[in-house]
């Protein structure tokens, strides 16, 4: 911190600069920013999912608000979530799900996911790989991280339709992050929104097939989920 005055006096304690003039006090904390270590005790960890070619971030399946619903739902594309069996249903796996999930609220999520990226993403970044956005403000923060990380290129699959729109009424999303709405039912058509993803069974694929399931289930080298040339993937009904 600085300020400007015809009489001040500037010292150094203990890491700490203080300004002083005749009418104004003004301090700032030196060598406070995060390091690794802090930022794991916020968010925990990033996740290194087998088939993503960079990090992600996840948060439970069964608190997703659109698709606790779509679960109920035969023929929707969160039928038998992949995230609500198997690694995820581990007591160690659904703790840290559940700590990244309240993370969000923690006011020094931003700059912890922020340390996180810069740190362990070398080019792209995904989330949810497992779970989606709760509320307007996980939203804000997540614009917020892409922001201070502008050579990462983020992807954020939502199927939080209401969330989106609401903000895409008063701001627009940083280049940097892509965000496609995901197709509520197996087989549907895509929803309206400039980027989107559907799931395909029986029906072709719209737009994009994505190649996963002829390549041992990685993306390997394809990047078409962060691709703003690409509107709609279409996954394949696992």
């Amino acid at each position: 911190m600085w300020g400007l005055h015809y009489n001040i006096n500037r010292g150094f304690v203990n890491g700490i600069i203080i300004i002083i003039s005749t009418d104004i006090f003004i301090f700032s904390i030196q060598g406070n920013e995060m390091n690794i270590k802090e930022a794991k005790e916020v968010i925990i960890s990033l996740g290194k999912p087998s088939k993503m070619p960079c990090p992600s971030y996840s948060t439970p399946a069964k608190l997703c608000v659109t698709g606790s619903r779509l679960r109920k739902v035969k023929g929707s594309t969160c039928h038998k979530c992949y995230a609500m069996r198997g690694n995820y249903l581990y007591p160690n796996v659904s703790s840290g799900l559940q700590k990244r999930f309240d993370a969000f609220k923690n006011p020094r999520f931003v700059e912890a996911m922020t340390l996180m990226i810069k740190a362990y993403a070398s080019s792209h970044f995904r989330w949810f790989d497992s779970g989606d956005l709760a509320d307007m403000e996980a939203l804000e923060k997540i614009v917020e991280v892409c922001q201070n990380t502008p050579k990462i290129k983020h992807w954020l699959p939502t199927r939080e339709v209401k969330i989106v729109s609401d903000y895409l009424k008063k701001k627009k999303f940083p280049e940097n992050l892509l965000v496609r709405i995901s197709a509520p039912m197996i087989d549907g058509k895509p929803l309206k929104f400039d980027y989107t993803s559907t799931v395909h069974h029986k029906e072709s694929p719209i737009g994009h097939d994505c190649p996963s399931r002829f390549q041992e289930n990685k993306c390997m080298d394809c990047r078409a989920c962060w691709d703003r040339k690409v509107k709609n993937v279409s996954y394949h009904k696992h």
